[in-house]
């Protein structure tokens, strides 16, 4: 099997599998007619190109580049298009060289995201809190648990462990179970105090500072 046709047989095959979406093009850059290279081409209606039409901006590049003898450009997956109309493609470009190293094809693959795009921006308003910076809170099973995730967070919102922290550190994490409702919970103070290395009237005297 020459080299055109395995390329041919490996368009169809990615083509296949990522469905009518997905255009893949073989570009020849050894014709006579470089205003024609396009000798393959799959699902073109993508782009709205069939074979005899003649090379992308990008294409062309390489064309000159290669007349000129300069070196090949690297292979390049991954980057976005877009075409006349408007629509979204993610692509790869693959160039393929003879046994003498000379260059020959560009085998591209131009899959149209737009439509995943769309889903994308739906699902990020679906699933985007109003507060941007808002992070998900863990669910308590029980009033324990709720009184350690609330004394986490007040750690979290001082921004350093307790055995750093000083007097307006432990003041300010403490005003804050205080207005999380974290005294509610039955014999919650001793725990605070124990866990803030204070007495259970230091405790309540941080509860009242500035009230």
């Amino acid at each position: 099997m020459g080299r055109l046709e395995m390329l041919k047989q490996l368009s169809h095959d990615i083509a296949m599998l990522f469905g009518a979406d997905c255009e893949v093009v073989i570009h020849d850059l050894k014709t006579k007619e470089p205003e024609h290279s396009i000798v393959h081409i799959v699902n073109g209606h993508v782009t709205n190109r069939q074979v005899g039409d003649g090379p992308s901006d990008a294409v062309f590049d390489v064309i000159r580049q290669k007349n000129k003898g300069l070196a090949i450009p690297e292979d390049h997956s991954g980057y976005l298009m877009k075409t006349a109309d408007g629509k979204i493609l993610k692509c790869s470009t693959s160039y393929i060289k003879d046994d003498d190293q000379t260059l020959h094809y560009v085998f591209s693959i131009n899959y149209d995201i737009t439509k995943l795009t769309l889903i994308n921006t739906s699902l990020n308003a679906l699933i985007s809190p109003n507060n941007k910076e808002e992070q998900p809170k863990e669910i308590a099973h029980s009033v324990n648990d709720l009184l350690d995730q609330l004394i986490r967070e007040s750690e979290e919102l001082v921004g350093k462990p307790v055995a750093l922290m000083n007097k307006d550190d432990k003041v300010r994490a403490i005003q804050f179970l205080n207005d999380s409702g974290a005294f509610l919970i039955t014999k919650s103070g001793d725990k605070v105090a124990s866990h803030y290395g204070i007495s259970k009237y230091t405790l309540y005297s941080y509860i009242d500072v500035n009230k």
